[in-house]
């Protein structure tokens, strides 16, 4: 009897999975979130190349800050954490607007193939990772202004973090 049921089931899947056109169909609807995710791997790219310098630059300071006490070194690390902060934001969102566009590939390929309405939940899954992606070039975009103030606004805004964070943690 299981065997029966098995059969039955897994012929009516193979059934409905055989369509060559159905198939093409749903490559051909998945391409726009493909090559969303394709945009997304290129902004990942440049965001961790811009944390990475932003680490290193970081470890650099704060090693020098323990060889030698060096004021404009020092005020360099509130803003540059804050980048820092910012840029690893951008990194995590647009890491799960991918894993998102991923999902939603998924689910067009899995709503082709079942009975069930699947329509409401890859919406769902887009508009999340539409979302997910809003907010990461918010943050790459704070993160950017940041980086391009001049010398002066730049250790002015620094002292104001510093001052800032000083009164948050006392």
């Amino acid at each position: 009897m299981i065997e029966l049921l098995a059969s039955v089931g897994v012929s009516d899947l193979i059934a409905r999975t055989a369509s060559t056109p159905k198939v093409q169909g749903i490559l051909q609807t998945s391409l726009a979130p493909v090559f969303l995710l394709a945009g997304i791997g290129a902004f990942l790219n440049v965001m961790n190349g811009r944390l990475t310098w932003l680490v290193e630059r970081v470890n650099l300071i704060e090693s020098a800050l323990e060889e030698r006490d060096n004021v404009r070194l020092a005020e360099q690390l509130p803003l540059l954490l804050r980048r820092q902060r910012y840029a690893h934001h951008a990194v995590n969102l647009s890491t799960a607007a991918a894993l998102m566009i991923c999902l939603v590939v998924a689910l067009l390929f899995v709503s082709a193939f079942v009975r069930t309405a699947m329509g409401t939940w890859v919406a769902i899954a887009w508009i999340g990772a539409m979302g997910l992606i809003f907010a990461a070039l918010t943050f790459f975009l704070r993160e950017t202004s940041l980086a391009t103030r001049n010398l002066a606004d730049s250790r002015e805004l620094s002292r104001k973090i510093a001052e800032k964070d000083g009164e948050a943690s006392a």
